[in-house]
């Protein structure tokens, strides 16, 4: 995945919200080298394995006026799942887990967008896994907007939710001598998002 480049003058992954843009106001496509969808959970009840779905896209419509008349919709590969250990990976793909083969996507739709503050949104909408739906929400930071050295408008995000990975039907585990599970059955999921406007 690419980074950022260290000759952008003030990068930093810790700067607070730039709004440089006066209007956002606009289709955007996912800018899939510069966007992360991270996950996590508890292993072993002890620590913290992360990875991340390396192939993915998505569209959305921004509307800085009425923000309710945003939208979005994300579709993920399910085999892309990439926790740097290969058969971890190959055991999240196979039918106790993501079962990529029946079920290769997925998928998220928005059913609707609050803005809760001057650069927070909440969407809600509709979460798809192994063929299960369900309704989550994310609260997204508008993280800045710009137009970059190649005359494209780009807007960021970051995100998460936790869900259960059983209200899915991922629901696999195996129960520990000195008790707990060794995978939570809670799950977050990270976003952070660039995405440039197509229209």
């Amino acid at each position: 995945m690419a980074k950022h480049r260290a000759s952008d003058p003030g990068a930093s992954d810790f700067d607070a919200a730039t709004s440089a843009l006066a209007n956002v106001t606009g289709n955007y496509t996912v800018d899939v080298q510069h966007t992360r969808i991270g996950v996590r959970a508890r292993h072993a009840m002890v620590t913290t394995v992360r990875g991340a779905f390396t192939e993915f896209e998505g569209t959305a419509h921004l509307d800085a006026t009425n923000p309710p008349a945003s939208s979005v919709a994300l579709t993920i590969r399910a085999a892309s799942i990439d926790t740097g250990t290969p058969d971890r990976d190959t055991h999240l793909r196979s039918p106790d887990f993501l079962d990529v083969e029946r079920y290769p996507e997925l998928l998220f739709r928005s059913t609707e967008v609050q803005q809760l503050d001057e650069d927070t949104y909440r969407v809600t909408g509709d979460l798809t896994i192994k063929d299960v739906t369900r309704p989550v929400s994310v609260d997204f930071t508008l993280t800045g907007s710009a137009q970059d050295p190649w005359g494209q408008v780009r807007v960021g995000f970051e995100g998460a939710l936790v869900i259960r990975r059983s209200d899915w039907g991922l629901t696999w585990n195996t129960v520990l001598d000195t008790g707990g599970v060794l995978v939570s059955d809670k799950v977050q999921i990270e976003f952070d998002v660039s995405a440039i406007r197509s229209d």
